[in-house]
């Protein structure tokens, strides 16, 4: 237990609002684009939707005493686009109004329990509508998702703490819009880095509304990943150089230069004032880790991380192939687990860029076993990687681990289990793990 966090360090959980929920069809709220991915046959691993999920829509009363008695400092979790706007905003009456009370409560047995809210406005759950008439192909959408922030601000913004406008723009786009395996279930491949800049034009958008709004604090929530070449050959790493541009630079370099990095940028449909927009100052940056991804010229595939392996028809595409990282731990999602890469990732970030303080808004490992020492030497490792990232000067303020329950994990349904607490989607029953405990310890000693 002797990890040295920061003097006022915020311990948390996150959780997303498509994988714990369920209510798909409660009070008004309308399908989203996971929902539809979902009823196809095959998207799937275990056949399952998130109709139910873990049905926190139903005992959040339940949840937040779990989380209370855990003493978490804070809690991120995202609001449901589907519930609030049910329709995305195509017509005039679009706010739900049951869809927002919600939230409304949520945040207020958070507070009640002194545990800081953490919204996130988007985490992939797109009202169904709106792909329909593009998606975040289109720069409507952009529109449509601040139109829906100022109906989220006018009833939240006094009370959250910290806003996540956009969650991992970047893994979004890649798995949903490039490679298909994830919601909406295109296949454009660099085609989908236009949806990263909506996406990322959203955030900035966003942002405006939120400072109007008088925000707290407004951050993000991108997903990183040190890149490892296979070899030190000019080929090689030109390829990491790619995917590197790809995965990290073309989220952190528009929020925090003002600029897309160079190997990319000529595939980004930007339009005057499309960066002033995106690089609008925050509060914190919030990094989301799990793992490394080796990479290295065209040929050998062998599919690595978060679905991000490409099957053949991309790989003929692409001139880059993903390896597996060899030689450490293994998630029971196959995710090697080298905590030193968070550390990497947070001092390569302060280095490049002018850095505000850091969140780390996602960290954590499926493991199923309710006697989960593995997770706990996971969560001590990747703290104290924070700690070293820390003593290199990067100012980190907050750790979430991903997450609090067992969720419905998006294509791989129910099958891995990355909760603190255990939860039987059958039954619904929540049983703490031992990570649950040590946590709790953890996270009490610094309240």
């Amino acid at each position: 237990m002797s990890i040295a966090l920061p003097e006022g360090f915020v311990l948390g959980a996150s959780t997303s609002a498509q994988q714990i929920e369920g209510a798909v069809r409660a009070d008004g709220r309308g399908p989203s684009i996971w929902d539809t991915f979902a009823a196809q046959p095959g998207r799937i691993a275990d056949g399952s939707t998130a109709d139910v999920a873990c049905d926190h829509y139903h005992r959040v009363e339940e949840d937040v005493a779990l989380m209370a008695d855990l003493g978490l400092g804070g809690y991120r979790f995202s609001i449901a686009w589907p519930r609030v706007v049910p329709d995305g905003g195509t017509s005039p009456d679009a706010v739900n109004a049951a869809g927002l009370d919600f939230y409304d409560r949520l945040v207020d047995r958070l507070l009640a329990a002194e545990i800081a809210p953490m919204a996130t406005l988007y985490h992939w759950d797109l009202p169904q509508p709106l792909q329909d008439r593009g998606g975040w192909l289109a720069r409507e959408t952009v529109d449509a998702f601040a139109a829906y922030t100022e109906a989220v601000t006018a009833r939240l913004a006094d009370r959250v703490a910290y806003w996540c406008p956009v969650n991992e723009p970047n893994v979004h786009a890649l798995s949903g819009h490039a490679l298909g395996v994830h919601a909406p279930g295109e296949r454009l491949l660099f085609g989908a880095l236009a949806v990263v800049h909506h996406l990322l034009l959203g955030h900035g958008r966003a942002v405006e509304v939120l400072r109007g709004a008088g925000a707290a604090a407004v951050g993000t929530a991108n997903n990183h990943a040190p890149v490892w070449p296979v070899a030190e050959t000019e080929e090689d790493l030109a390829a990491a150089a790619l995917y590197d541009a790809i995965h990290n630079g073309s989220v952190a370099a528009p929020v925090l230069a003002g600029r897309y990095p160079d190997l990319v940028a000529e595939l980004v449909p930007v339009q005057p004032g499309d960066l002033e927009t995106i690089a609008a100052p925050l509060d914190f940056y919030g990094v989301n880790y799990y793992n490394p991804t080796r990479v290295g010229r065209p040929g050998h595939v062998s599919a690595s991380g978060r679905a991000e392996g490409f099957d053949d028809d991309a790989a003929s595409q692409v001139p880059l192939s993903i390896h597996d990282v060899e030689g450490y731990p293994r998630t029971d999602m196959g995710w090697p687990v080298v905590p030193d890469g968070l550390r990497e990732v947070l001092v390569g970030l302060a280095r490049t860029y002018d850095l505000p303080p850091v969140h780390v808004t996602e960290n954590g490992c499926a493991h199923a076993a309710l006697d989960d020492t593995f997770r706990v030497d996971y969560l001590q490792s990747h703290l104290r990687a924070v700690v070293d990232a820390v003593a290199e000067g990067v100012d980190v303020r907050g750790y979430w681990t991903w997450s609090l329950l067992d969720n419905w994990e998006w294509a791989e349904g129910f099958g891995p289990r990355f909760g603190l607490v255990h939860v039987d989607e059958r039954t619904q029953r929540r049983t703490p793990r031992t990570s649950y405990t040590w946590y709790r310890e953890l996270a009490r000693s610094l309240r």
